[in-house]
Formats: structure tokens, C-alpha cells, sequence
């Protein structure tokens, strides 16, 4: 099973994108996903992360107000609508996904997601 991101870019502060992500078999389910961010130089970040049943949503402090995460669970897609973008939303975003939902305390955590894409570059110019 292989997690396939898309929609990064470069946009100018201030500025949207839309980030997709969807599991290549539509009947692995991901019970809990996620997306992650790495700047250059830095270790991988927690951005966002939502459940199956999507009533339960994450946010880092850094992003919330500014960025939503949805999911699809037909396609067993997620979504990360960003908006307001800042210079220091630069980084390659990376989806992330679990089949088991990590508890609250470990959402926030890489090592809770077995499954990966490869990663889009967000670049924000000023």
C-alpha cells in the first residue's frame, strides 16, 4: 500500500494551496492520518492529523486558524486546505497514515504511522 501526495507548489504569502493525499488500494483503510511537514535542516514536524470518523481532528498550534484537514473516506483520501500562507510554511509536506488510529497522546508522533507518501514541496515566496 503506497500513499500518493499531491497539489504542492509555490504560492506568495498570503496565498492557498490544496494538499491530496490517497492510499493506493481504496480498501486498505487508514484509520488515522496525518500530515507532516520537514524545512530544510529540521526535523519533520506535526501539522495535522484526523480519524476515520473525523470528529476527531489535530492541529499544531503554528497552523491552526490557517489550515484544515479533511478526509474522504470513500477514496480513503485526506486533505490539507492551507490557507493564509506564511514564509515559514516552506517545507515538503508528507502524508502519513496508520490503519489503527494512535491515541491522543501519540498523534502527534511520526512513529505512530506505518505508511508514507513521498512528500510535496510547499514553497512560499515573498
Amino acid at each position: 500500500v503506497q500513499l500518493q501526495a499531491s497539489g504542492g507548489g509555490l504560492v506568495q504569502a498570503g496565498g492557498s494551496l490544496r494538499l491530496s493525499c490517497a492510499t493506493s488500494e481504496r480498501t486498505f483503510t487508514m484509520d488515522g492520518m496525518a500530515w507532516f511537514r520537514q524545512a530544510p535542516e529540521k526535523e519533520r514536524e506535526f501539522v495535522a492529523a484526523v480519524r476515520r470518523r473525523g470528529s476527531n481532528i489535530y492541529y499544531a498550534d503554528s497552523v491552526k486558524g490557517r489550515f484544515t484537514i479533511s478526509r474522504d473516506n470513500a477514496k480513503n483520501a485526506v486533505y490539507l486546505q492551507m490557507n493564509n500562507l506564511k514564509l515559514e510554511d516552506t517545507a515538503v509536506y508528507y502524508c502519513a497514515g496508520s490503519p489503527t488510529a494512535p491515541i491522543t497522546s501519540a498523534v502527534r508522533s511520526p512513529q505512530s504511522y506505518g505508511y508514507w507518501g513521498q512528500g510535496t514541496q510547499v514553497t512560499v515566496s515573498s
